[in-house]
């Protein structure tokens, strides 16, 4: 199963909570919260190339199945990660604290990211 597409987000649960949890300041969460965002996935065998567009926002990510990458989080800030894949929809990554599960279920994506004991759920449908 490919992850190739655009996605649109339509849903997510702990927004606030989980961007204060990784130090976004007020005034951004608060202007992020509501806007749409579009991811754009390109899989070539075990490369991944991923754009995430919110609003004015744009973060770009590139990595391996496997091996050491540098990727930036939501935060702006730039971590060294290993993205594992489990089974043939699954992207499972852990940085800073930070478990990152990335699940391709037809055209539903959906990202769940845990810091502590706060979970950021958000599901995007393929456009």
């Amino acid at each position: 199963m490919s992850f190739t597409g655009k996605y649109e987000l339509q849903s997510q649960e702990n927004f606030e909570p989980f961007m204060r949890a990784i130090g976004l300041p007020e005034d951004q969460i608060q202007k992020g919260k509501d806007l749409k965002s579009i991811s754009e996935i390109v899989q070539d065998g075990k490369n991944f190339s991923m754009t995430v567009t919110t609003g004015s926002k744009v973060i770009k990510n590139q990595f391996t199945i496997g091996e050491e990458s540098e990727i930036e989080l939501m935060n702006g800030e730039k971590v060294k990660v290993v993205v594992q894949m489990e089974g043939n929809n699954k992207l499972v990554a852990q940085a800073k604290g930070m478990n990152s599960v990335t699940e391709l279920n037809g055209d539903t994506i959906t990202y769940t990211m845990t810091v502590g004991d706060v979970t950021l759920k958000r599901v995007s449908k393929r456009i």
